[in-house]
């Protein structure tokens, strides 16, 4: 690992680079050589005549962020161990613990009312142009899959076409469209849709809305996420629109009713308005308070959602949901992010996954042992692929119970669409033409959907949504194969005997062994006997 963790000044992310890019600074990220007559290709420079507009990743709309920075400890710092004798979960039996036989199937909430066939969910991705221009994709995508979505804050507060009177949505056309496509192409009760909430949806009493008019069942409370230390934010275009958000009680920069600001927009000054949403003030009476109103309202499971704060804060996240009887709390972590989050906060603040993920196993452990009730944990933050799932939940077991991911998802989603739209077209690149030209040549699930949903409904799903089932077919079949090589064969059967740390600093953070010290005791014994 490099010495310098962050990478300064210069970044995809913002559209900037270094003149300089073989010598640079690693404290400053400047070029080592800064010289007077630079048009200010860096970060520095562009800010001098974009100012807060370099904060956010660009451009905005049509790309998901994350962190580029390198923690000390990360989960590529443990490996997964596997063993050559006996089964769990299953027979010892050569012909029956094979990796097809792996059971990948969750059951959480306060009844065991909620089943997922696949032990991951899309944990909050709201009113960002990134999510709805995909929401199709990941919808039907995660409904065909079995598995968990979770609609994100804002979403009916930035609808034009939302109904508010008297300070409260009664209609929608979003948010109603969104929990449509998952409840339309949801199969056997698997998989839930979630509502998430923040301080103006709660204003708005949009999960009010979303259980009595939607039929919705799971509400999230939001407290934060891993990829800012600040509310949602957006970027609008429209002058009407940002006037539209500022009347429903939006931060919306500058000032849209500012008569200069008018001017200033129409002439082309700047081009984009910043839409901000408030920060919560988490105290336990309003958390409590606020529970009661949701299970009165109906609500059949609430969840928490917290981000990458400080430790205090997280065992207060775990200490509300056992007290409240919450069905589920997500843990998020630094350096993740879907939408439009400032880039060196999304960089420099909040604690990152292996770190928030070992102190809140700790923590939910310190409260099992007291005899008190956890809600089903789930962490997020950086999670792509089929050993980082079983790292994640390896390292939180047994209280983990499910993996949120979203950039991973998203990414797939849009890859299929953008193939759907080369099929359309008769482009289809040759990187890909090399399969076929049509979905059922490209999509390797195509013909075991079309078999279960019949020709008709599977001209319906449209390729994003394809690309998403897909993706999450190859992770299921990658944790398969991992969960059979550790000789687990279902999911309550994972440990954390099941990693070991490769580094000292790795075992210190975690608590999980190190790698020459597994299996000592069952090694002395083998050998000495």
């Amino acid at each position: 690992m490099s010495a310098t963790l962050s990478k300064i000044n210069a970044s995809a992310a913002t559209l900037t680079k270094n003149r300089t890019e073989g010598s640079v600074s690693p404290a400053s990220g400047m070029c080592v050589t800064c010289v007077d007559g630079c048009i200010g290709m860096c970060e520095i420079g562009k800010s001098a005549y974009r100012g807060h507009e370099v904060i956010y990743p660009q451009p905005f709309g049509v790309i998901t962020t994350a962190a580029d920075k390198e923690y000390p400890v990360d989960y590529s710092h443990f490996n997964i161990m596997g063993t050559a004798v006996g089964a769990h979960g299953v027979e010892a039996d050569s012909d029956k613990a094979i990796f097809p036989a792996v059971d990948l199937n969750v059951t959480l909430g306060h009844d065991n009312g909620l089943k997922f066939r696949l032990p991951w969910i899309i944990p909050g991705i709201g009113s960002t142009n990134i999510a709805k221009n995909n929401w199709e994709g990941l919808a039907i995508g995660t409904a065909l899959a079995g598995t968990g979505l979770t609609i994100g804050e804002n979403v009916v507060g930035m609808d034009p076409e939302a109904v508010i009177k008297n300070d409260r949505v009664v209609d929608t056309v979003d948010l109603k469209r969104r929990v449509k496509l998952f409840q339309d192409h949801q199969r056997d009760g698997y998989g839930a849709i979630v509502v998430q909430a923040n301080i103006e949806d709660t204003r708005l009493g949009a999960q009010e809305y979303a259980i009595e008019k939607l039929g919705v069942e799971c509400i999230e409370l939001k407290w934060g996420q891993g990829a800012k230390n600040i509310g949602g934010e957006v970027k609008i275009s429209d002058l009407a629109t940002a006037q539209l958000l500022h009347a429903r009680g939006y931060i919306v920069l500058p000032d849209p009713t500012d008569e200069d600001v008018i001017a200033a927009h129409r002439r082309g000054a700047f081009k984009e308005f910043e839409r901000h949403s408030r920060v919560g003030m988490v105290t336990e009476e309003s958390f409590a308070r606020r529970v009661e109103e949701l299970r009165d309202a109906g609500a059949k499971y609430i969840f928490l959602k917290t981000g990458a704060f400080r430790p205090a804060d997280l065992a207060r996240a775990v200490k509300f949901a056992s007290r409240y009887k919450l069905d589920m709390l997500t843990v998020d972590s630094a350096g993740g992010g879907t939408g439009m989050s400032p880039w060196r906060m999304m960089n420099e603040w909040g604690m990152p996954p292996v770190y928030i993920h070992s102190l809140l196993y700790q923590y939910a452990r310190r409260l099992a042992e007291k005899g008190e009730t956890l809600p089903a944990l789930t962490v997020a933050g950086g999670f792509t692929f089929e050993d980082q799932i079983f790292k994640g939940l390896a390292m939180g077991a047994p209280y983990v119970k499910l993996v949120g991911m979203a950039r991973g998802p998203i990414a797939a989603a849009m890859v299929g669409k953008t193939i759907g739209r080369t099929i359309e077209n008769h482009q289809v690149p040759v990187y890909i033409e090399r399969f076929g030209t049509h979905k059922d040549e490209i999509f390797v699930t195509a013909s075991e959907l079309r078999s279960e949903l019949g020709n008709e409904e599977f001209e319906k799903i449209p390729t994003g949504a394809l690309g998403l089932y897909t993706y999450y077919e190859r992770l299921a079949q990658g944790l398969r194969q991992l969960m059979a090589g550790s000789r687990k064969f279902a999911l309550p059967h994972l440990d954390r005997s099941d990693l070991a740390a490769l580094t000292r600093e790795a075992a210190d953070v975690s608590g999980i062994t190190y790698i020459s010290d597994v299996d000592r005791e069952e090694v002395e014994q083998v050998l000495g006997g």
